[in-house]
């Protein structure tokens, strides 16, 4: 999921400064989370969704116990 949104952010054509400006993200938070060095909350994660016109899925990988 990082990935596609590192994706999303550079195709948007906007820069992380203006990405941040009209989200409301901190624009470390979001550096950092670009450059992979942290995470994002589920705050920022569904303003970065809504801003980029993302939807985003989150679930559990499948559990494989017992095979």
């Amino acid at each position: 999921m990082t990935d596609q949104l590192r994706q999303a952010i550079d195709d948007c054509g906007l820069t992380r400064y203006e990405i941040s400006k009209q989200t409301g993200i901190d624009e470390s938070a979001l550096a950092k989370f670009y450059n992979g060095h942290r995470g994002l909350s589920m705050k920022a994660l569904n303003a970065l969704g809504e801003f980029l016109e993302l939807t985003i899925h989150l679930g559990r990988k499948p559990d494989n116990k017992g095979s």
